[in-house]
């Protein structure tokens, strides 16, 4: 199912683009009011990204398993890293890292997700999920990706939570993103990370001379330009919901299955009701179905006695008769109509070959032809032996532009 994502950002028009399932673009970013997006959303999915100074996006241990007692425990594991009380707060999780163990967690607060919640359906807008910039920005190994957004520097590393900050704290973002890196392995040279940054032109321009300061600390440096800004970066992830959907417990949004359902539940009722009829009236027609087909397997049973008599056993009564049909059809008019048959197949090979008369017996189909020439007739003659028939061609002779003859066909090795 196609998704319509849109960023929504601080002092600038919201941005928005369409990708398929899979993250791939369908329509390129479009920049303009929210209003303009709407038309966009239908029949598609809506996923919101809010930018990153928004929200925390971070990282916790807590050890409880059930997603119940994560949802209970999580809050009170980070209260010492959030500035407001935990219960002005809406705590979002993901799943938990089974390699270390750790589970997602975006916090954002409560007051802020409920604007931007109005001022999406104020547009005319439902999302089905929410996500932080910051959790959306990919994440590869041995690289440390870095995504200049306006005045906001989000910096990922292939381990741990994003670091979201101002772009005028460059130098200290990198101090802190490098100091948070995995300790070597004793008895291996510690590597630097490379370092990718995203960024629109007129950001690079500003910020070009601190990065550049910092070159000596990465194994690489490369640029990726952005000319429509972040969003064909962050849209996949949105996309494909690889990322914390901030839309779930208290605040979790109905799917358009549930909403139906509420909508459509009493004449779910109803075509309920009238299935069970439909069903009981199936069942009493199937029992007098069953009456019925006694009262025929009697007269087949009769019927049996006088076709067959001094048979007392009416076991299968309609196999034994129709094997008896057959044994008196294999007398020799049981194979006229099979020969016909594949006479009609064997004259698509000459259909311009003219019957003028037949005759049948003994097994033997005798038939007057009129051909336009001697090719015809064996054609038909081929057809029918590649069918297991044995054709013979008779007092074939030559009238005008035309020939007539006999063609005599019975089953091979009769």
């Amino acid at each position: 199912m196609e998704s319509l994502i849109i960023q929504l950002r601080d002092g600038a028009a919201p941005r928005w683009m369409v990708c398929n399932s899979d993250g791939h673009v369908i329509v390129n970013p479009v920049s303009g009011e929210l209003s303009q997006a709407t038309a966009m959303s239908t029949g598609r999915k809506v996923a919101v990204i809010l930018p990153a100074n928004e929200a925390l996006v971070t990282e916790s241990d807590a050890p409880a398993k059930s997603a119940s007692k994560l949802a209970q425990v999580i809050p009170y594991a980070l209260e010492e890293r959030v500035a407001d009380e935990i219960e002005n707060l809406h705590f979002a999780l993901g799943e938990r890292d089974s390699a270390t163990g750790r589970v997602p967690v975006v916090v954002i607060a409560r007051a802020r997700i409920d604007e931007r919640l109005a001022e999406l359906r104020a547009a005319g807008l439902n999302p089905s999920a929410i996500y932080s910039e910051a959790s959306l920005l990919p994440a590869m190994p041995g690289q440390m990706i870095a995504l200049l957004d306006g005045d906001s520097l989000t910096l990922r590393s292939a381990d741990g939570a994003p670091l979201v900050m101002p772009a005028l704290s460059i130098n200290d973002a990198f101090e802190i993103a490098l100091a948070s890196q995995p300790a070597p392995i004793p008895g291996l040279e510690a590597s630097a990370p490379g370092l990718l940054i995203y960024a629109g032109h007129d950001e690079w321009q500003a910020h070009e001379q601190a990065v550049d300061a910092w070159r000596d600390r990465f194994t690489g440096v490369k640029v990726q330009l952005l000319p429509h800004g972040p969003l064909s970066v962050l849209a996949p992830a949105a996309a494909t919901g690889d990322a914390v959907n901030i839309l779930q417990g208290s605040m979790a949004v109905s799917s358009p299955m549930e909403q139906g359902w509420r909508a459509w539940r009493v004449a779910a009722v109803l075509a309920g009701v009238l299935l069970c009829l439909h069903l009981g009236s199936r069942f009493f027609e199937l029992q007098r179905l069953k009456k019925t087909e006694a009262t025929l397997n009697a007269s087949i049973e009769d019927a049996f006695r006088a076709a067959m008599p001094g048979a007392q056993n009416t076991t299968d009564a309609r196999r034994r008769i129709a094997q008896r049909l057959d044994e008196v059809r294999s007398g020799g008019g049981g194979a006229l109509l099979p020969a016909l048959a594949a006479l009609a197949v064997a004259r698509n090979a000459a259909p311009s070959t003219t019957i003028e008369g037949i005759n049948y017996r003994e097994g033997v189909l005798d038939l007057r032809v009129i051909a336009p020439d001697a090719a015809s007739l064996d054609a038909i003659g081929q057809q029918l032996r590649a069918a297991s028939w044995q054709a013979d061609i008779k007092d074939l002779t030559a009238s005008g532009d035309s020939y007539r003859g006999r063609l005599q066909i019975r089953k091979a090795g009769a």
